[in-house]
């Protein structure tokens, strides 16, 4: 019997990266798992490997949540975990002088908003099914200075803070919803590839260089991989957390001990 057995999951931005490796254990743990994704071929792809359904969607789009989640209840009755994990970093130029605005409000739109929408949505489904959780993927940067990702650093701040707020909400509500957030540090994905490619190229490094930066930054010495975020989503997202909410759990290596 797996702890998360007769539980419906959907993780936005599933299709790759560490919203993969977290759809993949939650899967393991017994969860029926949806995936959702902009990225409509690879989230296919994604699924099929998993044996997860697939559902296109742009997390930032208030219209289409409200169709997702409906099409979830229709075909399973119900919704149990919510994973906010659609999310972009933006330029690794945008600091406080250069950053456009529009950079700015592409980068909210789909690291905050689409959260905020999630939760939206999510809260009245999880009340139907008598309970639930909600887990955000926020980041290490939500607790640092960003000053040369200032959009990406800021709206995962933003995201701690809607964490408790609708951690707040549903327990002042006695919905029986959880709302936690999961703060990764460093972890190889095809996303902290692209911005390690961008930071060289920028500034006339070498990849390796970059990465082993970065690495000199943990105090364990080594990159995470999307599994470790995967068991702490699914810690989160199980009975076995069920006096836990509005928490922040930073899976990080060491690199904010708070």
């Amino acid at each position: 019997m797996g702890r998360l057995d007769n539980k419906v999951a959907l993780v936005t931005g599933g299709a790759s990266g560490i919203g993969k490796g977290i759809a993949l254990r939650l899967a393991a743990d017994g969860a029926k798992v949806i995936i959702s994704d902009i990225q409509r071929a690879l989230g296919e792809a994604t699924a099929a490997e998993g044996g997860f359904e697939f559902l296109e969607q742009d997390a930032s789009n208030e219209q289409r949540w409200d169709e997702i989640i409906g099409d979830i209840e229709q075909r399973h009755g119900k919704l149990d975990i919510l994973v906010n994990n659609a999310g972009i970093l933006g330029s690794v130029n945008n600091d406080p002088e250069r950053t456009q605005l529009a950079d700015w409000r592409k980068v909210f739109a789909v690291n905050l908003e689409s959260v905020f929408l999630g939760c939206r949505a999510a809260i009245p489904a999880m009340r139907r099914a008598g309970g639930g959780s909600i887990v955000n993927i926020a980041s290490v940067t939500a607790q640092m200075p960003t000053s040369m990702i200032l959009p990406y650093g800021s709206s995962k701040a933003a995201v701690r803070q809607l964490t408790k707020s609708v951690a707040e909400y549903c327990a002042q509500q006695k919905l029986n919803i959880r709302c936690n957030s999961v703060h990764p540090g460093f972890i190889d994905t095809p996303a902290q590839l692209q911005g390690n490619e961008e930071i060289a190229k920028s500034r006339g490094l070498t990849v390796d260089q970059v990465r082993n930066g970065l690495k000199a930054r943990v105090p364990m010495g080594a990159i995470g991989e999307s599994e470790d975020i995967g068991a702490a989503v699914a810690f989160l997202a199980s009975d076995d957390a069920r006096y836990v909410t509005g928490a922040k759990l930073l899976v990080d290596g060491g690199m904010i001990m708070d």
